[in-house]
C-alpha cells in the first residue's frame, strides 16, 4: 500500500508473522506488512494509518474491532490460529522478547526449507513454524539434524523431517493444516 512502512514487516499489524509465510520465502514474492514494494493493499494498514500508525492493532484502544470477525476462523497463507498467542505473549513479555522468539522461529525454518524441503513441504514447515511451541521447534530441530543428516537422499530427510513435526503436534493436538474458508452455499 503505497505511503505505509513498517520498521518491523515481518511481524504484521494483525500478528501475523510475516517471516513463516511461504509467500515471503517464495523468492521474496511477498516483502511482508509494510515492507514496500510488493506489499499488498490491506484494509487493516490503512485503519492503523486512520488510528494514528499503531504498530500492531492490540495496541489501539478499540481491539479487537470488527476488522477481527471471523478473522482467527480460517487462513490464509499462513495460520491465522496464531494471532492470538501471538499477541497474549508480546503483551505479556514486550515486542522484543516476541520478535526475538519470532527470529528464533524464522531461523529453524529456514534451517527446514534449506535442507529438508523436497519441493512440496514449504506450507507445511511454514505451518508448523507458526504453530508449534518454540521448544518443541527446538527439540524438532535436533532429533531431525541428528536422525535425518544432510547426508541422506532428499526425499527420506523431507519426509522424516515432516513426520518428526507431525509427531510433535499430534502430542499437543495441534492440526499442522490450514483451515480455508468455507464455501457458502
Amino acid at each position: 500500500m503505497k505511503g505505509f512502512t513498517r520498521p518491523d514487516p515481518g511481524f504484521a499489524l494483525c500478528g501475523l508473522v510475516c517471516a513463516l509465510c511461504p509467500m515471503h520465502h517464495m523468492e521474496r514474492s511477498c516483502p511482508g506488512c509494510g515492507g514496500g514494494e510488493g506489499n499488498q493493499s490491506c484494509a487493516i494498514a490503512r485503519c492503523s494509518l486512520q488510528h494514528g500508525g499503531v504498530e500492531h492493532c492490540f495496541q489501539c484502544p478499540e481491539y479487537p474491532c470488527a476488522k477481527y470477525e471471523g478473522f482467527f476462523d480460517c487462513d490464509s497463507f499462513l495460520p491465522h490460529r496464531c494471532v492470538p498467542e501471538n499477541v497474549r505473549r508480546a503483551q505479556e513479555a514486550g515486542l522484543d522478547a516476541l520478535r526475538q522468539a519470532l527470529r528464533e522461529r524464522e531461523d529453524i525454518l529456514r534451517d527446514l526449507l534449506a535442507g529438508y524441503n523436497d519441493g512440496r513441504r514449504k506450507t507445511f514447515f511454514c505451518t508448523a513454524a507458526a504453530l508449534l511451541p518454540l521448544a518443541d521447534l527446538r527439540q524438532a530441530r535436533e532429533v531431525i539434524s541428528t536422525q535425518y543428516p544432510l547426508t541422506l537422499p532428499e526425499k527420506e530427510r523431507s519426509a522424516g523431517a515432516a513426520e518428526v513435526l507431525r509427531a510433535l503436534a499430534a502430542e499437543r493436538a495441534i492440526d499442522l493444516k490450514l483451515h480455508k474458508k468455507s464455501k457458502k452455499a
